[in-house]
């Protein structure tokens, strides 16, 4: 912010650049990547700047939603037409097998036209308890993803390293990572303290071993820029476990790699509410 001649403030729209990025983060100039965020590499991001950025990105966490009641999900597995029709069909088919017979339902032959009714509901009971099993574990996956999550980062922040909580990160900030600490969002690198940064990120590539990280860009063309290609790329969640670096945020919370996970999980976890039936 600046003062004019009247004495009114104005914003200086340089500060925060709304621009987009030519290529993938991990693929520009890092000098490209501080003027398009707007950070100054020596004093990192100033308090109006993060808070100008939060409004429009948000907080850096993964979406929360409330946990389903075992009711709820129970009564979910009955809101199908085609459960509905066979529901009907077995009250129709108890009510025929009662007044069958005028009543007399002690014999062998009355015992059996309960058979049919007592089937059908023992199917939609299977099919809601294969419902209910499907949509536990689909939000016991998503529970598992926000543990992975980091809970504080050291950030560079008005020419100040200073811990604070992880989803307080912004777009633009400069962190510092060390052995045993999770990435608190995807990161591009930009500097190496030590002679070498080894991560651990096994559990978005299924990678058995670390993987090497240093802030030379990769050479492969955006059609082969797939995770494991993005070797100045420090992913959300992913663990150091050698080395010390510094790099500069690129994305937060859904739109990081982990994020982009969680979702596809979602979307599985609605393909999958069609249970048997």
């Amino acid at each position: 912010i600046f003062w004019d001649s009247s004495g009114k403030s104005e914003k200086n729209t340089m500060s925060t650049p709304k621009r987009t990025l030519s290529r993938s983060a991990s693929q520009v100039s890092i000098g490209a990547l501080y003027d398009h965020h707007g950070t100054d590499p020596s004093k990192g991001l100033s308090a109006a700047q993060v808070e100008e950025k939060r409004k429009e990105y948000g907080w850096n966490e993964l979406e929360k939603e409330d946990p389903t009641p075992l009711w709820k999900l129970v009564l979910e597995q009955f809101d199908d037409t085609l459960v509905k029709i066979l529901l009907a069909a077995a009250v129709v088919s108890f009510a025929l097998a009662y007044f069958d017979d005028s009543g007399e339902h002690s014999d062998e032959e009355g015992i059996l036209a309960y058979i049919e009714p007592i089937v059908i509901l023992v199917i939609l009971v299977l099919n809601a308890i294969v419902g209910v099993w499907q949509e536990a574990n689909a939000e016991a996956a998503l529970e598992a993803l926000k543990e992975l999550q980091s809970e504080s980062a050291r950030v560079f922040r008005d020419g100040k390293m200073a811990t604070i909580d992880s989803r307080e990160i912004v777009p633009g900030d400069i962190i510092e990572v060390k052995v045993g600490d999770r990435v608190p969002a995807d990161t591009r690198v930009t500097e190496l303290k030590t002679t070498s940064l080894r991560i651990d990120q096994s559990q978005l590539t299924g990678e058995s071993q670390s993987v090497a990280k240093d802030p030379v860009a990769p050479t492969c063309s955006e059609d082969e820029l797939v995770v494991q290609a993005k070797t100045n790329i420090m992913f959300a969640t992913t663990t150091v476990v050698g080395g010390i670096a510094r790099g500069v945020v690129t994305d937060i919370g859904m739109s990081t790699e982990i994020g982009k996970i969680q979702l596809a999980v979602q979307d599985a976890a609605e393909e999958e509410e069609d249970t048997p039936l």
